[in-house]
């Protein structure tokens, strides 16, 4: 225990004291001092697009974001409007917030005091398995439910793998409310207090109960907007979704927050060794509680004692008697071919070419958690594919990406009517990938939106806008069934709802 204590110390002083040396002592410790950070954008100038502005206005500091993507007429709306993409000033000099570990990890476990409440929804599936939906409410709204007939976007936020409410999604949900969304968290079975009433726990890139969540979500608000954003490992599950999906996803734009793109890759040698102990710890404990049902299915003998993620994932899904298995992963095929078996169904990827929507990723150099960025980025992906669009930064950790005390990401003074909105967003230490997030957004929409009015347009112009003068008439879908009943932690009736609504 000793051993143990005198390792974290070690390990917390080398965090305090490594971005001094880098400061000091570093290769562009000259060019930090003079405020100056570079980021080097290889590759062919027609796929990488680098930005170059001043974070607060003027030419005193020159901030660099690397903008990968394949030339579109998307891309080019979203370089002259994205205004964010390019001002990010990541904290610098002595500080434990220029250190990538100590940020990634304050983002991760340090506690957030926020207004933000949740409302649950129990969602019962087909299978009688248990997903919940914490939908994000202001602590001073009286009321606690939204209406359906409601017009405002909703924002579904899928957490990491492991089912941790980290402080990045508790803000993602407080920057969303300010700008008026409906934020919406995704748990799976058995995480963040959801019961596990089956003896089947969801598939990395298993997006079958996520659709059932969709589906769900677009009953209750059938008139807004939705869009998705994942942080961490979550980004396997809804990227999954996209690709399976295809048109037919209901999601308008997407973006992945430091997201794990070569998963079987990462759960074999992409973590360091105290990371994968913690995490590996982390799923132990929340799967504890179901030692003795599990036990039927599974060995539980193999899951607790091992200590890397690897074992554990091959524990729950890649042994002959698990109840979840097909009969591609049978007791004849060795332990290496089950493995890969499983990551050929549900590595996020698989499906990339059927995406039809805009997705955004937002990375950094040092993410101390994805790994090496030049092997773990499928930069190719961004390159070739119009619809995926990467945001390289050279600092900001895993889902930390914070800026400089006192000044604004956007570089643009609020308006004096929007001062509340503001302050909620621009605190202290703003997170620069959620304003991107949102701007990216509204940018997506009102590229499709001026494209749906051009086309209106030229059909009137052809003739074809109807015999109405020329109007042209917007189809809107009007939902028959019947309202959730009000309380919606009665299991059974959104059950019954859902049995209803395949039919």
């Amino acid at each position: 225990m000793l051993e143990w204590l005198v390792a974290l110390c070690v390990a917390i002083l080398v965090g305090f004291i490594w971005p001094g040396t880098k400061y000091l002592f570093g290769p562009d410790a000259f060019l930090q001092r003079l405020g100056v950070l570079q980021l080097a954008a290889g590759g062919s100038e027609d796929a990488r697009s680098v930005c170059e502005e001043g974070a607060d206005g003027t030419d005193e500091k020159t901030r660099t974001v690397a903008l990968i993507c394949k030339p579109s007429a998307l891309a080019k709306y979203l370089q002259k409007h994205c205004r964010t993409f390019c001002r990010y000033s990541p904290c610098g000099g002595w500080t434990w917030r220029a250190s990538a570990f100590l940020q990634s990890a304050y983002e991760a476990c340090w506690p957030c005091e926020s207004p933000v409440q949740f409302v649950r929804d129990n969602l019962q599936l087909i299978d009688d398995g248990l997903v919940s939906l914490d939908w994000a409410v202001p602590s001073y709204q009286r009321r606690r439910r939204t209406s359906s007939h409601s017009t405002s976007p909703v924002l579904l936020i899928i957490p990491n793998s492991f089912g941790m409410i980290t402080r990045n999604v508790v803000k993602l949900c407080e920057s969303a409310l300010s700008h008026g969304y409906l934020p919406v968290v995704f748990n799976r079975r058995s995480h963040n207090g959801t019961p596990l009433t089956t003896l089947k726990v969801q598939e990395f890139g298993d997006p079958s109960d996520l659709r059932e969540a969709v589906r769900y979500i677009r009953y209750r608000q059938p008139a807004g907007r939705l869009y998705a954003v994942s942080e961490s490992s979550g980004s396997g599950l809804l990227l999954s979704y996209l690709g399976e999906c295809g048109s037919s996803s209901y999601v308008t734009a997407a973006v992945c927050l430091s997201p794990v793109f070569r998963c079987q890759s990462w759960f074999e040698n992409g973590l360091c060794w105290p990371l994968q102990w913690v995490l590996a710890l982390y799923q132990k404990i929340c799967l504890s509680r179901y030692r003795t049902a599990l036990g039927d299915v599974i060995h539980t003998d193999v899951l607790f004692s091992s200590c890397s993620l690897r074992g554990i994932e091959e524990a729950l899904f890649c042994q002959s008697g698990y109840a979840g298995s097909t009969s591609r992963t049978n007791s004849g095929c060795s332990a290496s071919g089950a493995w890969d078996a499983y990551w050929e169904r549900n590595e996020p990827l698989r499906d990339v070419d059927e995406v039809a929507i805009p997705v955004l990723s937002v990375c950094a150099k040092d993410d101390p958690v994805r790994g090496d960025a030049q092997s773990s980025l499928p930069l190719e992906l961004f390159e070739t594919n119009p619809h995926f669009f990467l945001l390289l930064t050279d600092h900001g950790g895993h889902c930390g990406f914070s800026t400089q005390s006192g000044r604004s990401a956007s570089g643009v003074p609020s308006a004096a009517g929007s001062v509340a909105a503001t302050n909620t967003v621009d605190n202290h230490h703003t997170n620069w990938s959620h304003k991107v997030m949102l701007e990216f957004f509204r940018a997506t929409t009102d590229f499709f939106n001026g494209e749906e009015r051009a086309k209106q347009l030229a059909a009137r112009r052809r003739g074809l806008g109807g015999a109405a003068g020329g109007r042209s008439f917007r189809y809107r879908s009007v939902s028959t069934c019947k309202q959730v009943p009000a309380c919606s932690h009665n299991i059974h009736a959104i059950y019954n709802w859902q049995r209803s609504y395949t039919r």
